[in-house]
């Protein structure tokens, strides 16, 4: 399928990676229809709006930062996009790069988990206290594996 993209503009990608958020992202409920693409700096991805060409977010796994970052959810949470183990699951952080050049963070508070069988998802809210909206990645990554 084409897709008129905001990182690529108008390019070819695979149905397989066709994504549907039935509730739509916090702020962009009006927007379900998704594909997911490799961005050219890994370890991040977009996921790119269907209808919208402006409507793009950069995404990151959050384990790579945070190895000990707990998706504490209910499977009554998540049944509505038919993950029944936490092996169907992918789960992203939602990254948020300032035009300053200050830190880029990632939203911790609200993942995107998606099932990877049937390619649907949804945007999670956790009440951790330790999981915020604006962890900086590079400082965590620094970070990560010291006491």
């Amino acid at each position: 399928m084409k897709v008129n993209s905001k990182a690529f503009g108008l390019i070819e990608v695979d149905d397989r990676q066709k994504i549907t958020i039935p509730e739509g992202l916090y702020g962009f409920e009006d927007y379900k229809e998704y594909v997911l693409m490799d961005a050219e700096h890994q370890p991040f991805f977009w996921l790119q709006s269907l209808t919208e060409k402006d409507i793009a977010f950069i995404l990151i796994n959050p384990f790579i930062f945070r190895p000990d970052y707990e998706l504490n959810i209910t499977n009554e949470e998540i049944e509505d996009i038919g993950i029944t183990s936490p092996e169907k699951a992918l789960i992203f952080a939602i990254v948020t790069i300032p035009p300053d050049g200050s830190a880029m963070t990632a939203n911790l508070q609200g993942p995107l988990i998606i099932n990877r069988d049937n390619m649907t998802g949804k945007q999670g809210i956790l009440a951790d206290v330790r999981w915020n909206t604006r962890h900086d990645i590079v400082a965590e990554l620094n970070n990560a594996g010291k006491p």
